[in-house]
């Protein structure tokens, strides 16, 4: 049995038609039953994953990382192009492989040798990410600024820690209406992003409450260019932009999978791409540099404080923070589905437990792993360091594992006949090279020192997520010893990758059988048997 087997031929593109033709006319109503994300709720799980608190917190530390303002805008386009590139092989593997799973999907297609490995350095990036953590984070901070309280290590954690846990129990609990208040929060998120633009259009002509900052004239003055400066703020402008692939890890309850990733994923990184540069142009019309400078992750907050006073900050603080929330709900719905795939499989101990949707409907197992996990890390960092560590910590492993996505697929554009590898979407090999290289900047340049002042921890090492982040890889590789050659061989088993296919959706599922070696030596011996008439 191949590593990876489709109902076509591999690497070949599963088509909605081909889905709809494999299901029975009486199971159509239930597949749609099941399948609930349509364009919208597609292109709002992407919208609202990328937009959490990034735009409204990374400024001013990529500006004080890079020193000027024109310099900052030209990082943003970097990241930019590098989230677009992304998008694109995140586009091309989701139309070829539509179903649940994400890049762990596309990993597992193209990296087979050794056997699994692939699934096991996946699995421990999964488990050990807590990507809700950052953003809960800030949601506390803004919401104690808007009620005028001092912002200090527990509070700020114990406010952040409530946000968590209730994105955890909505999409627990009640799905359809988490997704619902997701869009809404999303419309939210869209109305401040577009009164900071239209604010900042005032701002370029003078309407202020303050003296105007002149942050254009000279606008590369303070320069500093340096490597570690320009990686940290790359990786600060990255985690602005990450979510573009977040649509692909619910494709198994997309309608029309193929069509909706092919309109929602480039209408929300366009949309999000635009308005970022418009935020960026609007903070530096309204809010002096050394101000930027000095606010941290509330510069938001001074921008509404400059163009419309102290009410409006305070009030304009609550929405940032609702924004925050709203992509925490929107990560933790993701990270909940990509443990829960990996209890599908039985990839994880207990894999029933992992794997079970009841009795809500939802991931439930899988999206307390991650709240544990994101509270964790949420917990651990020391005071003034938890936002940018946690922020860094995701960056670099996901920085390693999208460089491995792009070499499979450079891979297969290589191999393109004997993988006939025909999906409905390409990204073109231009496009993918320049994914792979980025990535790879992003991988090795954070080990080169930085310039005096230039650490953005107050007492941690440089380098610590660095470490810390090929830890979790490594993390993975130990846990694919364990479970793919030690265990086997100790329980006298091997494991088997089989594949079922869903009677009401059509859709192929996959998972991991243990086979004991008698039966394997039987059935090798009654193949070899001569067979006598």
């Amino acid at each position: 049995m191949p590593f990876w087997s489709s109902k076509v031929s591999p690497g070949k593109a599963v088509a909605d038609s081909d889905v709809e033709n494999s299901v029975t006319d009486t199971g159509r109503g239930q597949a749609s039953a099941k399948r609930q994300i349509g364009v919208v709720s597609a292109a709002f799980l992407v919208f609202n994953r990328m937009i959490g608190t990034g735009i409204f917190a990374t400024p001013s530390g990529i500006l004080e990382l890079s020193g000027s303002v024109g310099l900052s805008l030209i990082l943003w386009v970097a990241g930019m192009l590098i989230a677009a590139a992304g998008m694109a092989v995140y586009l091309e593997f989701g139309t070829a492989l539509p179903r649940n799973g994400g890049e762990k999907n596309y990993l597992e297609y193209v990296f087979r040798k050794p056997r699994f490995i692939a699934t096991g350095f996946y699995t421990g990036y999964v488990l050990l990410l807590g990507w809700a953590g950052s953003n809960s984070v800030v949601f506390g901070e803004y919401i104690l600024h808007a009620a005028d309280i001092e912002v200090n290590r527990w509070n700020q954690r114990g406010v952040g820690l409530a946000c968590i846990t209730a994105a955890f129990l909505i999409h627990g609990l009640a799905l359809k209406w988490g997704l619902r208040l997701q869009n809404l929060l999303g419309v939210i998120k869209l109305i401040i992003i577009l009164i900071i633009v239209v604010a900042g259009w005032a701002a370029l002509g003078g309407a202020l409450k303050v003296d105007k900052p002149h942050n254009f004239d000279n606008a590369f003055e303070g320069t500093t260019g340096s490597a570690y400066g320009v990686v940290t703020s790359l990786y600060n402008v990255i985690w602005s932009y990450i979510g573009y692939s977040n649509a692909n890890y619910a494709l198994s309850e997309t309608q029309n999978p193929v069509r909706t990733l092919r309109i929602a994923a480039p209408l929300a990184l366009g949309s999000v791409a635009l308005l970022y540069m418009l935020v960026n142009i609007a903070y530096f019309a309204a809010v002096p540099k050394e101000e930027i400078l000095s606010s941290g992750r509330i510069l938001a907050a001074s921008f509404f404080r400059n163009v419309f006073g102290p009410k409006a900050e305070r009030a304009m603080s609550v929405f940032v923070a609702l924004s925050a929330f709203g992509n925490v709900l929107s990560v933790i719905f993701s990270q909940g589905r990509l443990v829960q795939e990996l209890g599908r499989e039985g990839i994880l101990p207990f894999s029933r437990f992992w794997a079970s949707s009841l009795p809500f409907n939802a991931p439930l197992a899988g999206l307390f792993e991650h709240w544990v996990v994101s509270v964790a890390i949420m917990l651990g960092p020391p005071p003034g360091d938890a936002y940018n560590f946690i922020l860094n910590v995701i960056s670099y492993p996901l920085a390693i594992v999208n460089a491995f996505v792009a070499l499979g697929l450079i891979y297969l554009y290589l191999n393109r006949v004997a993988w006939d590898w025909t999906p409905p979407f390409r990204a073109t090999l231009p496009v993918v090279v320049f994914f792979f290289l980025s990535n790879i900047y992003l991988i090795i340049a954070p080990f080169v020192p930085p310039d005096n002042g230039q650490n953005i921890y107050k007492s941690l090492p440089y380098y610590l997520h660095c470490v810390v982040g090929w830890g979790i890889i490594a993390g993975g590789g130990i846990y694919w010893v364990v479970w793919a050659i030690i265990l086997p061989k100790m329980g006298r088993y091997e494991l088997i990758r089989e594949t079922t296919i869903d009677e009401i959706t059509g859709w192929e599922s996959y998972y991991f059988v243990r086979r004991p070696l008698i039966e394997k030596k039987q059935q090798q011996q009654q193949q070899t048997s001569p067979v006598y008439t």
